[in-house]
């Protein structure tokens, strides 16, 4: 049994101190970004009305989440565990969604306070620089918010629990997962929904801008990226941040025993100097890029992060992993330094996400060939806009996948063979990767902040053209580090992924050592096959094609959500324009709150089937087909899921800044054919990057921590009993029919839109007949 040392707990308390000291710089810096000028009094109206109904949304948003965590911290009681360790998980759950819901709150409510500061820094001398300062030092409350809430939970957790804090801190991760897949999916529903519809009407049918005040949409659109990018992403990375920290402490304590359980703590505690690093460095020089500031402060504070991380390797651990205590006999023998083994895996971490960070930007940035070669495809029309993109980011899949594939390999190297410290160091390259993460959320919230800057100086006409141009560049380097960003998040939902696919063989290794030691024998037959991990054998490989297909599935069902809520946001726009003639004079002001109020019913109504979904898939994989098979459908989730969300995330991307190359001036510009044609790219697009691509995340992370907490029921009832089996069988059937129920439930409201649209179309034919 693994007892904590005195030097360890305070190294764990020391932990616990600087997680509360990074929180009191998020509120230091907090208010740096409030005591900014909001700007003109037409501005703060814009604002009110933004932040109104953002919070509206996530009050909606979060009862409804309320009564999920209320079913599932029930459900954890039934999971085999001694009685102590399901009282700490079910506890631990409600603080991980807890803390998931907090960030994305607050990433929420701080952006649409400092957007209207943004837009009012571009009237003044210094624009540029001041307002990529507060859009950036936004981000930087937040991301030094998810360091602090992280790291004390995960410290909280091991001081109160000492030996047993990996098995509880499962909970705290499944309950910031799955609270940050739900954030992710109804954020990207009604971020898009606004968007599809505002640009559809306004832009294409009206001829407006957009951020036009005379579109209804317009208010829910900025809204959107508020509730989807700031508290959506926020949540997402908070949950890669407490996940990765799951899977780590983990396999770090069945390798390594105690010191394997703190290290990891070490590594990301790290992270929280280097997130204040990067937020302070982080300054526009004279009139440079804010894209050339952001690259030069990642990459420093990055460096930063590999330097301290290697410092802490060579002061806690030992020169020889055999002088390690408590470490696994097969890894006693292992050759090499484990603090080099350490630092390079670190090291590992954190180039992979400069790697990501240069190659995400190649494929969407507005200077590199990709998206030039989209920009120009307008010329043509649409089709070839749209058949660009999706070249763009079939490519781009396949080449982030591979340089992702490569650092898991070369973390294998250093294992020197050993899979169990293979496992361990892909995990510690993750928590390597989130040194970053303070400045990676910062990079974020930059674009929805400048976004919305853009939006309320354009819907309130008190900026002069210098100061516009200013606020387009920022929304330029803004939708940048958004899909940048966004790599970073799959790249490190991969290696948390494959961590705790490692986690999850420990825990079926530990059910079935359970049953050994109780004397009991699973023999060969079907019941053998379903407890093998042999790919080869057929039911294996089942279990791949149906978690390679869960994450297709999973993308049509978010994609299928913003088409009908987009649809019924596009027929309310038309109606308004219609019904209304002084909308488009400026003598009747839009019902902007009848918008958003679509977009919330919308956006909740669709969010539980991807939710049940993700949550009983493997389940009814697990009981119905077995252990093997389910590592086959996690395998499957992975591989497909990080191909799928690099697709979706960088062709969104790609047609997003290919409409502003056009609307800059090439091509014939706004009001073209040429940029008819980028609008509908960009449109498509929409779904693709800001709600299905990202969902993609937190979906394979909630699969795999459900199959970590199911494994040992698994187990336990596939030993050879005809009652076990019945229940088994049982209970898999009840889990597909909920997520087969949950697809169904949307089919039909599929079919009701459908008739919706086909009755709202010949009302329109109607009256324009009259």
């Amino acid at each position: 049994m693994l007892d904590l040392g005195t030097s360890s707990l305070a190294i764990v308390g020391g932990i616990g101190v600087i997680a509360l000291a990074a929180l009191v710089i998020a509120v230091v810096l907090r208010r740096q970004v409030l005591v900014a000028d909001e700007g003109t009094p037409r501005m703060k109206e814009i604002a009110r009305a933004i932040q109104e109904g953002a919070s509206a949304y996530l009050t909606r948003q979060f009862r409804t989440l309320a009564v999920f965590a209320v079913i599932v911290f029930g459900l954890l009681f039934l999971l085999p565990a001694d009685p102590e360790v399901k009282l700490g998980r079910a506890i631990a759950f409600l603080f991980g969604a807890g803390f998931s819901a907090s960030i994305g709150y607050l990433g929420m409510s701080l952006a649409v306070r400092a957007n209207v500061r943004v837009a009012a820094a571009a009237t003044r001398k210094n624009g540029r620089a001041e307002g990529a300062q507060i859009a950036f030092r936004t981000g930087g409350v937040v991301g030094m918010s998810v360091v602090g809430l992280g790291l004390l939970g995960a410290a909280g957790v091991v001081l109160i629990y000492r030996a047993d804090a990996p098995a509880v801190l499962e909970g705290f991760g499944f309950g910031a997962a799955l609270l940050a897949m739900f954030m992710r999916v109804g954020g990207g529903i009604f971020t898009k929904a606004a968007d599809v519809g505002a640009d559809l009407v306004g832009k294409v049918e009206q001829g407006i801008p957009e951020d036009d005040p005379r579109n209804a949409a317009t208010i829910a659109d900025n809204v959107g990226d508020n509730v989807g990018d700031c508290a959506g992403m926020a949540a997402d990375l908070f949950e890669s941040y407490a996940v990765m920290l799951v899977a780590s402490l983990i396999l770090g304590t069945a390798v390594m025993g105690e010191q394997g359980l703190i290290l990891p703590l070490i590594v990301t505690a790290v992270g929280a100097l280097v997130a204040v690093l990067g937020v302070f460095i982080t300054k526009v020089r004279g009139s440079e890029s804010g894209l050339r500031a952001i690259y030069r402060g990642f990459y420093l504070s990055a460096l930063a992060g590999v330097v301290l991380a290697a410092v802490g390797a060579y002061v806690y651990l030992p020169s020889t992993f055999a002088a390690i205590p408590g470490v696994s006999e097969e890894l006693a023998g292992h050759p090499g330094d484990p603090r080099l083994v350490v630092s390079l895996a670190v090291l590992i971490g954190v180039l992979l996400a400069g790697i990501i960070l240069w190659l995400t930007g190649y494929f969407t940035g507005t200077t590199s060939r990709p998206t030039l070669h989209v920009a120009s495809t307008t010329r043509t029309g649409a089709a070839t806009v749209v058949l660009s993109g999706i070249g763009v980011g079939f490519q781009s899949a396949v080449y982030t996948a591979g340089i992702i594939a490569a650092a898991i390999c070369a973390v294998f190297l250093l294992s020197g063979g050993s899979i169990g410290l293979a496992l361990f160091l892909v995990a510690l390259a993750g928590c390597g990767l989130l040194t970053t993460v303070g400045v990676i959320v910062a990079m974020d919230t930059f674009g929805p902040v400048s976004d919305n800057a853009q939006g309320i100086a354009e819907m309130s006409g008190d900026v002069d053209e210098e100061g516009a141009q200013i606020l387009t560049d920022l929304d330029a380097v803004g939708n940048t580090t958004k899909a940048i960003t966004k790599g970073i998040a799959i790249a490190t939902a991969v290696l948390a992924a494959t961590a705790l696919f490692g986690s999850y063989a420990d825990a079926v290794r530990q059910g079935m050592a359970e049953f050994a030691d109780a004397g009991a024998e699973i023999t060969g037959g079907i019941v053998g096959a379903m407890m093998s991990y042999e790919i080869i054998s057929p039911i294996t490989l089942v279990g791949v094609i149906l978690g390679g297909a869960t994450v297709f599935l999973f993308s049509g069902v978010a994609i299928d959500a913003v088409t009908r809520a987009a649809g019924t946001i596009v027929f309310e726009v038309r109606r308004q324009f219609r019904e209304n003639p002084g909308i488009m004079t400026g003598q009747t002001r839009p019902e902007y709150g009848r918008v958003v109020d679509i977009c919330t019913r919308e956006s909740l109504r669709e969010l539980a089937t991807p939710g049940l979904l993700a949550a009983f898939a493997p389940i009814a994989v697990g009981f119905g087909l077995g252990v093997g098979p389910l590592a086959g459908f996690l395998a499957g989730a992975i591989g497909a899921g990080v191909l799928m969300a690099v697709f979706l995330a960088n062709s969104g991307g790609a047609w997003d800044n290919a409409k502003k190359i056009v609307e800059d001036g090439h091509y014939g510009g706004k009001g073209s054919d040429a940029h008819a044609a980028a609008i509908i790219g960009d449109t498509v697009g929409d779904p693709f990057k800001d709600t299905a691509g990202p969902a993609i995340n937190p979906l394979i992370k909630v699969m795999n921590l459900v199959s970590v907490l199911i494994a040992p029921a698994v187990v336990q009832l596939s030993v050879p009993a005809d009652t076990n089996h019945a229940v088994r069988i049982a209970i898999a059937c009840v889990a597909a029919g909920i997520a087969v129920s949950a697809i169904a439930l949307s089919r039909v409201r599929a079919a009701r839109a459908d008739a919706g649209e086909h009755n709202g179309s010949r009302q329109e034919a109607t009256a324009g007949s009259h």
